[in-house]
């Protein structure tokens, strides 16, 4: 069984971190896996970094150009990750855009992604009908989940489609605005996760967008599965030590 829904099989609310690979150095990629797993952390994403991240707010678009002048590269993270499954057990998820996988080639991503140990790809936008159509039998033959995301606006139809394709999970989006958009839930926020909850769906659901708190954390946690920390992290990097991850973890969980 794929890492991912053997975790989500577990009794209990998870916690999954975004970091961009590459930052805040080249070399950290390694050693933040390997730090957040061992600080109590259940999923990690790893973000590709991309020169235009529409979706990701100043934050995580920053930490992507540094990156990049880092010298990140597909190819360089592949090789950075190639013995991380002798020292990391937790499900390990690459997030990016399209373009930079389809220029790799699907086929050969997916087929490196398996043999190095990665779970699963978030691709913000690959659009279901396409992926449905054109790959989800490479993504399937090499053991990959594919993690589709909804946000406020996306119609009940639509979120029953995405269920219905999905076997991991569901990533909420909490609201319209980038990454690292809002500091706190209000009501809207509220609703809509009251709202998906009560729609049954058979895929659990993880939010991301806004986590930066305990309290965000705890809120986001009520009624669905879990939540992703992206850009609270980030900043973390910017201005601590890698070895002090686990002071970002306790004030979390």
């Amino acid at each position: 069984m794929n890492r991912i829904n053997l975790k989500l099989s577990e009794n209990k609310k998870l916690l999954s971190i975004y970091f961009t690979a590459g930052y805040p150095t080249i070399n950290d990629t390694v050693s933040i896996i390997q730090e957040l797993e061992k600080s109590g952390v259940d999923m990690i994403e790893i973000g590709l970094p991309f020169s235009d991240p529409l979706a990701d707010g100043p934050t995580i678009q920053a930490s992507s150009t540094q990156a990049i002048q880092n010298g990140m590269t597909t190819e360089l993270l592949f090789d950075q990750l190639k013995n991380i499954r002798e020292t990391v057990t937790i499900p390990l998820l690459i997030m990016g855009y399209f373009n930079p996988m389809y220029q790799y080639g699907i086929e050969a991503f997916c087929k490196k992604c398996n043999k190095i140990g990665i779970d699963g790809l978030i691709i913000p936008d690959l659009p279901l009908k396409e992926y449905e159509e054109q790959y989800k039998s490479i993504f399937e033959a090499n053991n990959l989940k594919n993690i589709f995301l909804i946000t406020p606006q996306t119609s009940t139809e639509r979120i029953i489609q995405i269920d219905t394709i999905s076997n991991s999970f569901i990533y909420m989006v909490s609201s319209a605005s980038v990454t690292g958009g809002s500091t706190s839930f209000g009501e809207n926020e509220t609703a809509y996760f009251e709202r998906i909850a009560s729609l049954n769906l058979n895929n659990p659901q993880i939010i991301g967008f806004g986590i930066n708190s305990k309290q965000t954390f705890q809120k986001a946690i009520k009624n669905q599965n879990g939540a992703i920390i992206g850009s609270a992290f980030i900043n973390f990097l910017e201005k601590n030590k890698i070895t002090s991850i686990h002071n970002f973890i306790e004030q979390i969980i």
